[in-house]
């Protein structure tokens, strides 16, 4: 198994490399395993997929830390932590999530602007900037180059102000951060004109964007890296949906054609517990 010294400096060097890679979102560690075992190059957590695999509308910091170290501890490659607020909103508190998740087995995080509150969704400007140059400081003290990404979320909550998004990403860039990153970007323009307006690293979810968007065409606008979000989880949970109610509604049972293949999964999950 890699030291966490040696995980940092392969996902460091995968956003120093020319082009642009593929990092899925597991929701705990036999997805993970069967994603590490297909050959992807890193992982990131998913705050959505958890939520929904726990059947619950929201997750703790405790939670996702756990989850963060049940997936790092899965396998050999570096993981990123979908941190959400970092549980916290003044800004030396939030910080001291990238400990924990470093201390959880994370090589790199998130912290973003969403408060978690339905009547006031996205942190004032300069609180914003505020938590993510303390997210920044936190990770800095790290005895290894943690990868910090700051997320701007106004796209998904009805603020649609794309300059406000951008300037909210170039104050972010300013204060250190490592990865810059704004879900709900949809359309290739759209995606060019944020792109084009920072320096660091941008990561795009393809949750969001449009679906036909290929990793060429998002990688010669500027994209570096690609995540999914809770898509995987929730295409996984369309399966068991529609399974169920071919039971329920038709007394059928024809998805059985489509299962996994059992040698597959086993071997894939064998191959990640004897690394681990």
């Amino acid at each position: 198994m890699p030291t966490q010294l040696e995980k940092a400096k392969t996902f460091r060097a995968l956003h120093e490399r020319p082009g642009a890679f593929i990092i899925p979102n597991p929701w705990d560690a036999g997805t993970a395993r069967l994603l590490a075992a297909m050959g992807f190059e890193a992982l990131t957590t998913t705050s959505l997929g958890l939520a929904n695999s726990l059947g619950s509308a929201t997750v703790s910091l405790g939670q996702i830390l756990d989850n963060c170290r049940a997936i790092a501890e899965a396998t050999d490659l570096p993981v990123n932590a979908d941190l959400e607020n970092c549980g916290a909103h003044e800004p030396k508190t939030a910080a001291q999530a990238i400990r924990l998740a470093a201390e959880a087995g994370a090589v790199g995080g998130s912290i973003e602007d969403a408060t978690g509150e339905r009547d006031n969704p996205i942190y004032d400007f300069n609180l914003a900037v505020e938590r993510v140059q303390a997210a920044v400081e936190a990770a800095r003290t790290l005895p290894f180059p943690f990868m910090l990404t700051a997320r701007a979320e106004n796209l998904l909550h009805g603020r649609t102000d794309l300059d406000d998004t951008i300037r909210r990403l170039q104050a972010f860039e300013a204060v250190g951060a490592d990865v810059l990153y704004a879900p709900g970007l949809h359309d290739l323009a759209t995606i060019r004109t944020v792109i084009s307006a920072v320096n660091k690293p941008f990561n795009l979810v393809m949750g969001f964007a449009d679906p036909t968007l290929t990793v060429p065409q998002l990688a010669a606008a500027g994209v570096k890296r690609i995540s999914v979000g809770g898509a995987m989880e929730r295409h996984a949970l369309a399966a068991f949906l529609n399974a169920a109610r071919e039971m329920k509604d038709g007394g059928a049972f024809t998805y059985v054609r489509e299962l996994a293949p059992v040698k597959e999964v086993r071997e894939a999950f064998a191959k990640g517990a004897a690394k681990s």
